[in-house]
């Protein structure tokens, strides 16, 4: 008889404009197959579309947030190779999460490993438990980075804290991280869901449009030059000044009141 209850490897909601994306191998510390990477990318996509969606919340389920490839997977012959893993999966996620037309905050509730730790750090904010750890394990097992970890982690803490733990894959405590500005916040772990919840709900409530020109000029501080950032700036603002939110901005600034904003 055939099992019908196998657990889906991602759990997916949207509730109140806000969706979760909860990586759900708890087993195996939600490390990466070839169906939860094709799931994370659909789901990614489909917030995308969802004007509904206000911001999009990225854990894991159990004690871990990612733990990065399973092993077991590409061990297996009949597997994908590893080149065609990053391509056909990896490097469309991360691509898909800084295109991502809502803020994405990563909620690291575990230890954060390989493709794990990278993936969260390509999110638009990161929160980590205290108890949490990022590691760059890839020398462990003589492999290279991968998930945009050689673009992201130098421009966040420097290239030689970058090389060094690359080099080496030394854990970086949440606390750690977040004094080096690797994330934006540890929170005790009693206080964790909390945390992000009151974070979550206030982006949610923020004027998604305008968060979405931020988010689109962020991308581009990472290579543009100066004049061409400021060209990039000038090409958002009258975009933004036509949406509802801009006006209900400036209606409750001048009413002394707080804004409702409608993320449109």
């Amino acid at each position: 008889m055939q099992n019908t209850d196998k657990p889906t490897p991602i759990e997916f909601s949207v509730t109140s404009g806000i969706a979760i994306i909860r990586l759900n191998r708890p087993q195996v510390y939600n490390s990466f197959n070839t169906e939860m990477a094709r799931l994370l990318q659909q789901h990614l996509d489909t917030c995308h579309l969802d004007d509904t969606v206000r911001v999009v919340v990225l854990t894991g389920a159990g004690n871990g947030f990612c733990a990065g490839q399973d092993l077991g997977e590409v061990s297996n012959p009949a597997a994908l190779n590893i080149t065609e893993k990053v391509v056909q999966g990896y490097n469309p996620i991360i691509l898909k999460l800084r295109q991502l037309n809502k803020p994405v905050l990563a909620a690291v509730n575990g230890v954060a490993a390989g493709a794990g730790a990278n993936i969260a750090l390509a999110c638009d904010i990161v929160v980590a438990k205290e108890s949490a750890f990022f590691m760059q394990a890839f020398s462990k097992i003589g492999l290279i980075p991968d998930c945009g970890g050689t673009y992201f982690l130098p421009k966040l803490i420097g290239l030689p804290r970058a090389a060094a733990l690359m080099l080496t894959g030394d854990k970086v405590s949440a606390a750690e991280a977040q004094a080096m500005g690797m994330i934006y916040k540890a929170f005790p772990d009693a206080d964790f869901e909390e945390a992000v919840s009151t974070l979550v709900q206030k982006l949610a409530a923020m004027p998604t449009q305008a968060l979405h020109y931020t988010k689109k000029l962020l991308n581009t501080s990472f290579t543009a030059t100066l004049e061409e950032q400021l060209s990039h700036e000038a090409a958002y603002p009258q975009q933004a000044a036509a949406t509802h939110d801009f006006k209900e901005g400036v209606a409750a600034f001048m009413q002394k009141r707080n804004p409702e904003f409608k993320g449109r």
